[in-house]
């Protein structure tokens, strides 16, 4: 992690107009081909519209590796007890792929692994919609078990992604993306 990029990045978005900034945090400036390439050459990416897993997986496919081993964290309906309707994820998107492509270059150096690709969501989603996808590949599966959660929870902690959960009230609340 860079010290001080969440708290830098927080920053940035604050200094535009609010309603520029939101709608600017939504979305990625390149196209879902172009989003899907990122990730497979650098590991991680952005997307503004919904995952195709089975396109990541063929990403992964390997015939030395013999785990597979893949996350999706989907938005569920529920928060504390409190009903969720709905998400959105703001991003900045420079930073999140210069983090993200640390994180899985980190993980590759510190697991047996031959490949890894994460990505996350931002934008409006729905419930039951993947929001973060992760995939990992290895010889073994000790090695993709460990970097796969290794790799969320450095996602979660890491990533400059925040996440406004809806409730059925109407009402709102921003929340930390670790969760």
């Amino acid at each position: 992690m860079v010290d001080g990029a969440n708290n830098n990045t927080a920053n940035t978005l604050l200094a535009g107009d609010e309603n520029e900034v939101h709608q600017r945090s939504m979305r990625i400036n390149r196209s879902v081909d172009e989003a899907y390439l990122l990730a497979q050459r650098d590991g991680f990416s952005l997307l503004d519209v919904a995952i195709d897993e089975s396109r990541l997986r063929n990403m992964l496919d390997n015939d030395s590796c013999g785990a597979f081993v893949s996350f999706e964290g989907r938005v569920r309906n529920h928060n504390n007890a409190t009903s969720v309707d709905r998400l959105t994820y703001y991003g900045y998107e420079a930073l999140a792929i210069n983090q993200g492509r640390q994180i899985i270059a980190a993980a590759k150096n510190q697991f047996e692994i031959t490949q890894a690709i994460a990505i996350h969501r931002i934008g409006a989603l729905e419930i039951g919609d993947i929001a973060v996808w992760i995939g990992v590949v290895s010889a073994h599966r000790y090695p993709a078990f460990d970097a796969c959660r290794w790799i969320l929870d450095a996602i979660k902690a890491d990533i400059p992604v925040w996440k406004q959960e809806y409730y059925q009230d109407e009402s709102s609340k921003w929340l930390s993306n670790n969760g």
